[in-house]
């Protein structure tokens, strides 16, 4: 395989968000890549909207980069000990656009959060829902990183070494399922 797309998905919009800097990092540890960013800025998921008016071009955009990458690595933050609704929002309207996006692509969920699990819950949560949606998701130790504010320096780096080490081993994990 030439350079696999790699498809980077928050569940948060913040720009400083824990969990985006937790993709980046996901993102050096797999290695060369054409790395793409989800924009999950979407309307509320609404019955009678896509009755109306169908899928939005925006979610029809990312049904699209889900089934054009290779791979893809789903920051879960949580927020209230559950899913954040941004992501939960992607999910539901990305089960409406036909074909199944997530249908048997490598997929690996991380986490970041401010508390002391890590985001446990909402990866679980967000696991529940991609088995739904039939994604293949790569087996492994899950990478939680608990005290957000303090896991990562000014360069927005893991600053825990443990953290970086099973991160890698993640990304390696997911790597090796596009050979």
């Amino acid at each position: 395989m030439s350079k696999p797309v790699l498809l980077l998905i928050s569940g948060s919009l913040r720009k400083g968000s824990y969990n985006r800097m937790l993709l980046a990092e996901a993102a050096r540890a797999f290695g060369e890549a054409e790395m793409v960013e989800a924009d999950l800025a979407l309307p509320l998921y609404d019955g009678d909207l896509e009755e109306a008016e169908g899928v939005p071009e925006k979610v029809q955009d990312l049904a699209a980069q889900i089934k054009s990458a290779d791979a893809i690595v789903i920051g879960a933050p949580e927020y209230n000990k559950g899913i954040t609704g941004v992501l939960k929002n992607a999910l539901d309207w990305v089960s409406r656009v036909p074909g199944g996006a997530f249908r048997d692509k490598p997929t690996v969920v991380i986490s970041a959060s401010a508390g002391r699990t890590g985001g446990e819950t909402a990866q679980f949560m967000t696991l529940s829902c991609l088995t739904q949606l039939q994604a293949r998701l790569v087996p492994g130790t899950a990478v939680l990183i608990a005290g957000a504010p303090d896991a990562f320096d000014a360069d927005g780096r893991l600053k825990d070494e443990m953290s970086r080490k099973l991160l890698a081993e993640r990304m390696a994990r997911l790597r090796s399922e596009l050979a």
